[in-house]
């Protein structure tokens, strides 16, 4: 299901380190909308509202509506700077987006059957080696996420990029030059559980020893 999300801003004409640690102290998180052939536009937009929005997945790879003193813009979240030990956001920038405009967008990976994947049901370990992937399509065309079905894979097994599922109109940067082969990174993995071989092989030699 689309979600719509929407980020009520102001402007503002105040640059530099003060000027942003002063609204960081009223609450709010200084930003830029850039992009679009327009020229760059400072805002600010509440802190505990953003931060509702940031605990929604589909917020990092969906088009947004940012509302700057009621003039509302299409949008999309291109970097966010978080302080390092605090729950705090820093400072975000947003990138102007229509729908016919092509974009590179990383969008998450959900993996599907996990739990009934024959290789797992074999007592089998699974190793998610990406959990998103970066795309290139337009912007009407913007997955919320890549499925990524293990339904099938068994003990051994490994789900490489050129392997997904990809939505009409959605290609992987990975590919964007044509070498498959050369970046065609695992996602996902299933394999036998540390110490199986070594406990396979202590109870070959009791079995040797039996029969001895």
């Amino acid at each position: 299901m689309q979600e719509n999300f929407e980020i009520e801003a102001v402007s503002r004409s105040d640059q530099g380190k003060g000027a942003s640690r002063r609204l960081r102290r009223e609450g709010m998180v200084p930003g830029i909308i850039y992009g679009g052939g327009k020229d760059p536009q400072m805002i600010a937009t509440q802190h505990n509202v953003l931060l509702q929005h940031l605990d929604q997945e589909a917020f990092y790879s969906h088009i947004l509506t940012v509302k700057v003193d009621g003039a509302s813009q299409k949008v999309v979240l291109k970097d966010l700077q978080r302080h390092p030990a605090k729950p705090f956001v820093l400072h975000l920038d947003l990138l102007r987006v229509a729908e016919g405009d092509r974009i590179k967008m990383h969008v998450p990976l959900h993996f599907l059957n996990e739990d009934t994947a024959p290789g797992v049901k074999a007592g089998g370990q699974v190793s998610h080696t990406l959990t998103d992937v970066e795309v290139i399509c337009e912007a009407r065309d913007l997955p919320e996420f890549i499925g990524v079905d293990m339904g099938a894979m068994d003990l051994g097994a490994t789900i490489h990029l050129s392997d997904l599922v990809l939505p009409n109109g959605v290609t992987l940067q990975a590919f964007s030059h044509g070498d498959i082969s050369e970046h065609d990174a695992a996602v996902v993995s299933i394999h036998a559980p540390r110490g199986a071989s070594a406990a396979d092989e202590a109870e070959d030699d009791e079995d040797a020893a039996t029969e001895e």
